[in-house]
């Protein structure tokens, strides 16, 4: 395999490992913060981290790129994270985990209508993504009843389909040809800038003594600096590597991890729903990479012909 795909291959899988902890850090920031300034604050720590990084200024060579650079920024950074998380607060947070696990699917049929460079996609991508969110149900709901709540599993529908969005964008401004801590911190301003109105709406306040706390100071930190500013970058790197389609898939295994932390951090146990989840997931996520490998290793052998 080639150096550069291997690589494209492990920054999608450590942004996925990270970002399946988050939910440690989020839990402790809750007890006094809301999720709209954990939201705020972390992508705005993540933009500063990433200006002291790589101060040069980006000159776009079309103007019409800043509409692309926006909308990136309005779906990944903004409307995402808002819909997960009013989703949250309507419905059962295992069915936000396994409807958000559906992005790879938008992101496969998006890409196949809009993106004419993406590899096709036949049965064995589908066959792994129906095994792999057996596998999320099962870790899911495990120890849990489903119980179905129309408004909020909608707007998880809707911000997987949001992040499958942002995956094509991204893929998009990957063609520029930047470099990717620049685009990466274009779209976190704009994403920012789209979330100031919200701040109005939803309970905001700038509490300076919330952040003396070492606590919450370092949990802060991680959010804005790991699992913002470094994370969208090895993300965004991942997909101008190996594609929207096959960077997605990595997000089967979110839940994977979110057990995995809890069984090790948390001191929770693993039920047998959850350790069979576990596996389906991974069998899942092992047939959706296989199947786009092949078909390249396929079209590699023809041309050698």
């Amino acid at each position: 395999m080639d150096k550069k795909i291997t690589m494209g291959h492990i920054t999608a899988l450590i942004t996925i490992v990270i970002w399946g902890t988050t939910f440690i850090s989020t839990k402790i920031l809750l007890a006094d913060f809301t999720l709209i300034e954990i939201l705020f604050f972390r992508f705005l720590l993540g933009l500063i981290v990433l200006i002291m990084v790589y101060p040069k200024r980006l000159k776009l060579s079309d103007r019409k790129q800043e509409l692309i650079f926006a909308a990136a920024g309005l779906c990944g950074i903004c409307l995402y994270y808002l819909l997960e998380n009013i989703a949250l607060t309507y419905t059962m947070a295992s069915n936000v985990g396994v409807i958000i696990s559906v992005a790879p699917f938008f992101t496969a049929v998006l890409s196949h209508v809009f993106l004419k460079t993406e590899e096709k996609l036949k049965a064995q991508f589908f066959i792994g993504f129906i095994v792999a969110i057996t596998g999320i149900c099962l870790i899911s709901f495990s120890g849990s009843e489903l119980e179905l709540n129309p408004v909020g599993d909608i707007l998880a529908i809707v911000a997987a389909f949001v992040w499958a969005v942002y995956s094509l964008l991204t893929r998009k401004i990957s063609s520029y040809g930047y470099n990717t801590i620049q685009t990466t911190r274009r779209i976190f301003a704009y994403g920012i800038l789209f979330m100031l109105p919200f701040l109005l709406v939803f309970d905001f306040s700038l509490d300076m003594q919330k952040f003396v706390k070492p606590e919450y100071a370092l949990n802060l930190i991680y959010l804005g600096l790991g699992a913002s500013a470094f994370c969208f970058v090895t993300w965004n790197y991942a997909v101008k590597v190996l594609g929207a389609v096959k960077t997605s898939v990595y997000i089967y295994i979110v839940p994977v991890i979110t057990v995995v932390t809890s069984v090790i951090v948390l001191k929770e146990e693993i039920t047998w729903m959850a350790a069979l989840g576990i596996v389906l997931t991974l069998i899942g996520l092992f047939l959706s990479e296989s199947k786009l490998n092949f078909k390249k290793r396929g079209k590699q052998n023809e041309c050698r012909k």
